[in-house]
């Protein structure tokens, strides 16, 4: 999957109970929550987001944020997304 984050902008906080996601920047600057920890991530650089970890991602740069997100598991639609916090309702 291709994602777009606009400058100052996130996604909710969420988890996956059947699927983890392996997220690369192509572009930009990246703020991983990744279960109680914060990463940094600039471009070429990834993390791994295992399953029922909560995550978020947030683009503190000016630019905007460009990932791709690869997903693995024994179920990947998107109705395995349980959603905490979620400013776009």
């Amino acid at each position: 999957k291709h994602i777009r984050v606009q400058p100052g902008a996130q996604l909710s906080l969420q988890l996956h109970h059947h699927r983890s996601e392996h997220w690369v920047v192509v572009e930009g600057i990246a703020e991983v929550t990744r279960g109680e920890e914060c990463l940094t991530l600039q471009k070429n650089q990834s993390t791994y987001i295992p399953a029922t970890t909560k995550h978020r991602l947030y683009n503190p740069g000016s630019s905007i944020l460009e990932m791709i997100e690869v997903q693995s598991g024994e179920y990947l639609e998107e109705d395995d997304i349980v959603r905490f916090q979620d400013q776009y309702g």
